[in-house]
């Protein structure tokens, strides 16, 4: 584009009075009259420095959401500006942090992070996402800009301070609930793969639809998404997953091919398998469902994690029975087992959160066998024994997993479900099990019994347990005590004491 057309682009965006949408310019004035704005600009003009406000902030500012989000591009070193802005508001109020590898800074103020780079244009090899970098002008940066709603820029100079400049037409894109490159789309995501990933991103978070012919140029470059690291993979699935509709970005990872290459064991969910004309659910169709159930209650992204994995077991376990039909018995137990090796080849953590995902996942069909049974005591007390804090999460990935089309079925496990449920209220109060810990531990029982660890001090100590869980005893010392003394003596072994 040359600068002739350039210009000509910013003069429809900024001032052609048919614009398919009104810009809120007292929106805009209102966000860009914060005094750091201000400062900034102050700073560059006093340089004789280009400076813009752009990305995020802008992008928002026109939807109307509030941001913190400030970016900042200046024509020449990013770094100097940075420096001379943290020196303007003082070293008491201000830190500096700067990235020379990169030829970005960043300024910490008040709760703010400002970042700082100088304008550039960019080109890539094939086999890299990381760009040959060369300083540019405003023109060249915004055309290295992800999207067209991304690319909108803002000055921050007194001469023009607040005017937008928009040349790819980002506020049009914004009432077109658009997600569009700024160029060609092919090269844009051969460029930077991870582009693909955060256009599916931006659409979900966004609600917006992802451009036609942007989106054929992601599945032409799907493939190109292997040069990403897993970290960065994960850090956007991490963020879809955060969306208040979650679904809808695992959808679009599907639509477009990408969810082979990032994510093949939710892929090999999808599909039906048809035997003697009876065939069984689309189970990644039955995960999206369930997904958007439990994200429209729980802001846990842990539990949302749990609720995408929950079935993933299932291929694997998936068999053809003539009696039946199909099955996927022990998927759970299966499905917990992957999640391990999952979190480890995705780089999530392995950690605390890794294990409360894999819980659930084996777990999450207890409460659904207790609603297909006769609901007893002993088998409640058991769930809430093995859940523990997590029993709630648990009920309510249960409960989310409902989804059958069969009016008559849902109805029926609903009602059991909250049989289910009052069951665990009622017996969490009168038994206190959630995390219990039985009354008498196995160091106790070396004590009294004069046992080194060994298989008798586990039968023991396992047989209070049972005994707890299955309402023989209640859950005090007293009866722990006289159960423990019986359970010994079939066992031949004697206090010593």
């Amino acid at each position: 584009m040359s600068t002739i057309e350039w210009q000509k682009s910013i003069n429809f965006v900024t001032r052609n009075e048919k614009r398919l949408m009104d810009i809120d310019i007292k929106n805009i004035e209102k966000e860009m009259n914060r005094p750091i704005l201000h400062l900034i600009g102050e700073v560059a003009d006093s340089m004789q420095r280009e400076c813009y406000v752009v990305g995020g902030f802008v992008r928002d500012i026109i939807l109307k959401k509030p941001s913190d989000d400030l970016d900042f591009v200046t024509v020449g070193s990013g770094i100097e500006v940075a420096k001379a802005v943290a020196e303007k508001i003082g070293r008491r109020k201000a830190s500096l942090a700067v990235f020379k590898t990169y030829g970005t800074a960043q300024v910490k103020t008040k709760g703010m992070e400002l970042e700082f780079v100088g304008a550039r244009k960019e080109s890539y090899h094939r086999d890299s996402r990381n760009p040959i970098v060369e300083d540019g002008t405003l023109s060249d940066d915004q055309c290295r800009r992800d999207f067209t709603i991304n690319a909108m820029a803002i000055s921050v100079n007194a001469h023009n301070y607040g005017e937008l400049l928009d040349p790819f037409d980002g506020v049009g894109d914004i009432e077109r609930k658009l997600i569009r490159t700024p160029l060609d789309p092919d090269i844009t995501f051969s460029d930077d793969p991870l582009r693909m990933m955060r256009a599916v991103r931006f659409a979900t978070r966004l609600g917006f639809d992802i451009y036609p012919e942007t989106m054929e140029a992601i599945t032409r470059n799907a493939e190109r998404i292997k040069i990403i690291t897993r970290e960065r993979i994960a850090e956007e699935l991490m963020k879809i997953i955060r969306t208040d509709n979650p679904s809808r970005g695992f959808m679009l990872l599907s639509e477009c091919g990408l969810l082979p290459y990032i994510f093949p064991e939710l892929a090999a969910l999808q599909g039906v398998d048809v035997m003697n004309g009876r065939a069984h659910k689309d189970n990644f169709l039955h995960t999206m469902q369930v997904l958007d159930n439990v994200a429209a209650q729980s802001k846990n992204e842990w539990l949302r994690w749990a609720t995408l994995l929950h079935d993933i077991g299932k291929p694997a376990c998936k068999r053809w029975d003539d009696q039946v039909g199909w099955t996927f018995h022990n998927h759970n137990f299966i499905g917990a087992k992957m999640i391990p090796r999952i979190f480890s080849k995705m780089r999530l953590p392995l950690n605390e959160h890794m294990k409360y995902v894999q819980k659930l996942v084996e777990l999450h069909m207890r409460p659904i066998a207790l609603v297909e049974d006769i609901v007893t005591d002993s088998a409640v007390r058991r769930l809430l024994f093995d859940a523990g804090d997590d029993i709630d999460d648990l009920m309510l990935l249960c409960n989310a997993d409902i989804t059958s089309k069969n009016e008559a079925k849902v109805k029926r496990f609903k009602e059991n479900y909250l049989l289910v449920k009052q069951k665990l209220v009622d017996i969490e109060e009168k038994d206190r099990l959630r995390n219990f810990q039985p009354p008498i531990d196995g160091k106790e029982i070396m004590e009294i019994f004069g046992l080194e660890p060994s298989r008798s001090v586990g039968l023991i100590k396992d047989a209070i347990k049972d005994a707890i869980l299955d309402g023989e005893i209640q859950n005090e010392r007293e009866e722990a005590y006289t159960f423990m003394l019986n359970k010994a003596e079939e066992l031949g072994i004697k206090p010593i004491k």
